[in-house]
């Protein structure tokens, strides 16, 4: 076994750094109470390493010296989320998000579009990658060149924390990306490591042959056939880097404590502009070793919690948000108050569009029947789309249960919402399509895959049915800005010689312009749905049984309609009918319950011992005596 240091040894290394001298009071505290955490972690990760004690004081003053250039607002802020944890779980949350050039051309006109934010009722705004990066290939940011630089097109760092104030103000709370797994190869780290310096080389996984590359590759997944084959890459002089992603994106070397140390330094800068979630990009990626998938390793998670400890000596109000779309059993995994409280939830939303295209709830009821449970403190994002593609990412097990072939079912899926199934209504694009296996991922924007070009009528009522999932399920949902409208996809991406080899853009438009304009005006399309959606936002606001993380799957006995209960402050029954038909649920399902039912979106009573017919597309949220 390696040798450890003791946890005493540790503490005393830390505390000898001559910087302890201006601890204050505050961050003493904090101290104590989070560096055993940080210990553990650290000291299993790194156990053996030469520089386990140096690097473990440097990280720990990193964090002092962070807590010490805190403003008074966000030490304020900090004080706040330290006696309020579970703020994440309110019914008030809601969030959005966007890309800055796309939906308002700079930092300041995100300023400016404030008071929509109001009006839409956000809480929450997630910035896509805004952080110098390669002019031509960046992957839509997340190849980054630098985490204390913004995009000169987008504005300044200045600006960026002014934002974040003028938010902070309205009660918005900042999220942008932070890519930890890899740079891009133009950030300083990795062109210090091509000019042969050591240390920066130590900052990636760098081999001379192909030795070790062939053995890694015998069990790592390809993520991007289609720049890549495998996960190296060969640089200029011959050797071989570590490329999960595309080629410009090189993979970080954990196993160098020098590079934890580091990138919390990244992670602290950017607590101290105002962020205060930072979406933890490829996650699952970050630990390698030789003879596993290199994904979800037992490391990633022991880092993200030294990562965690650490920043809640330094800055307390800033929480990590997980980006792990993998198996569902390792989803959850992430989703600890220690780790990332919060996650997204792929599973809800990818088999949200499984049930619109086979008219099958059985999916979507196991995953709110089983998987949907979390710590307290924590939360779900639940999101009906995103920046990035759609990927099947059920468990085959369970579709087996219901007899469902898992691979023939997602080969299917991708065939219903690239437009290629009989009777398909979407109008979605392939994403690193295998044209020998069938295999891909989706892409398009919500509007366009829910058929609002083919069928306005029940184009709408699949856009509402989804959102009224993400708005009633526990935790924080979360809007693409321009889907509330009604935005199509964008396929003058092709004309962009950098985007079109990435049929993502599809669905990343520019501002609807023209649609926002129509939002007030109930014969428009944008008009219809805007004005819903925040009637639901609104609903979900005044309802305290949408606060919390308590949930319980509602069998039906209808394999068309989702059930689930949010049982806290007297409780909301929530169905939706994945159906185009109508849907009736039978009197014997509600006999343990009050025979009078509110629903709270239309206002209608029902009595329950006559049973409850959802009409076509529908959903209700119902209240019980």
């Amino acid at each position: 076994m390696p040798d450890v240091p003791s946890f005493a040894e540790a503490r005393d290394r830390v505390l000898a750094h001559p910087g302890v001298a201006l601890w204050s009071e505050a961050f003493r505290r904090r101290f104590e109470t989070h560096f055993p955490a940080l210990f553990t972690e650290f000291s299993d990760v790194y156990a053996g390493h030469p520089a386990l004690l140096s690097e473990l004081a440097e990280a720990v003053a990193l964090a002092a010296r962070s807590h010490a250039e805190r403003s008074p607002d966000l030490q304020a802020l900090d004080a706040a989320r330290e006696t309020d944890p579970d703020w994440l779980s309110s019914e008030r949350m809601l969030g959005g998000v966007c890309y800055v050039d796309r939906y308002a051309g700079t930092l300041q006109g995100v300023e400016g579009q404030i008071p929509y934010f109001e009006e839409l009722g956000l809480t929450y705004l997630h910035l896509m990658p805004l952080f110098r990066a390669p002019e031509e290939n960046s992957d839509g940011g997340y190849a980054v060149s630098s985490y204390r630089e913004v995009d000169p097109r987008l504005g300044t760092m200045a600006d960026l924390e002014r934002l974040s104030g003028v938010l902070r103000e309205r009660g918005i709370s900042l999220t942008v990306d932070f890519v930890f797994n890899h740079t891009s190869n133009e950030h300083e780290w990795a062109q210090r490591a091509l000019a042969g310096e050591k240390a920066f080389e130590d900052y990636y996984l760098i081999f001379p042959d192909r030795t070790l590359p062939d053995q890694y590759e015998q069990t790592t997944r390809e993520i991007f056939p289609d720049d890549h084959p495998g996960s190296f890459v060969q640089l200029p002089d011959g050797r071989w880097i570590w490329a999960t992603f595309y080629h410009f994106q090189w993979d970080l070397n954990y196993a160098n404590p020098a590079v934890f140390r580091a990138m919390a330094g990244e992670m602290l800068f950017l607590a101290n502009r105002g962020v205060e979630i930072l979406r933890m990009d490829a996650v699952a990626f970050i630990w390698k070793r030789l003879g596993t998938p290199c994904e979800s390793l037992p490391e990633a998670h022991r880092l993200l919690r030294a990562f965690n400890a650490l920043c809640r000596m330094g800055a307390p109000a800033m929480v990590f948000k997980s980006e792990a779309i993998v198996h569902p059993d390792e989803v959850v995994s992430y989703i600890d108050r220690a780790e990332c409280p919060i996650s997204y939830n792929p599973l809800v939303m990818a088999l949200g569009w499984e049930a619109l295209a086979t008219r099958d709830a059985r999916l979507l009821q196991l995953a709110f029947d089983r998987r949907q449970a979390l710590p307290p403190g924590c939360a779900w994002v639940n999101y009906v789309r995103s920046h990035d593609d759609i990927g099947w990412t059920f468990a085959d097990e369970e579709a087996a249960e219901l007899g469902i072939h898992g691979g023939d079912h997602r080969r299917f899926l991708n065939r219903f919402y690239v437009g290629r199934y009989p009777g398909s209504f979407a109008e979605g694009e392939p994403f690193q399509e295998n044209p020998r296996t069938g295999d891909c991922r989706i892409t398009g924007t919500t509007a366009s895959l829910a058929g609002l070009e083919r069928d306005e009528e029940r184009g709408i009522r699949r856009i509402l049915l989804l959102h009224s999932i993400a708005l009633a399920a526990a935790g924080i949902p979360l809007l693409y800005l321009g889907d509330e409208v009604g935005q199509l996809n964008d396929e003058s991406f092709r004309e962009r010689p950098a985007e079109a080899v990435d049929s993502r853009w599809i669905h990343r438009p520019f501002r609807p312009d023209a649609l926002y304009a129509q939002r007030h005006d109930p014969t428009t399309v944008p008009g219809r749905l805007f004005e819903r959606l925040r009637h639901l936002i609104a609903l979900r606001k005044r309802t305290p049984a949408f606060g919390g993380t308590a949930l319980h799957g509602f069998w039906t006995d209808n394999p068309h309609v989702l059930g689930f209960v949010r049982p806290d402050a007297g409780g909301v029954l929530v169905f939706a009918n994945m159906s185009d038909e109508a849907q009736t649920l039978a009197p014997e399902r509600f006999e343990a319950m009050g025979a009078d039912a509110l629903d709270l979106v239309g206002g209608g009573r029902s009595n329950l011992r006559e049973g409850l017919t959802l009409p076509p597309l529908g959903f209700v949220w119902l209240v019980t005596d």
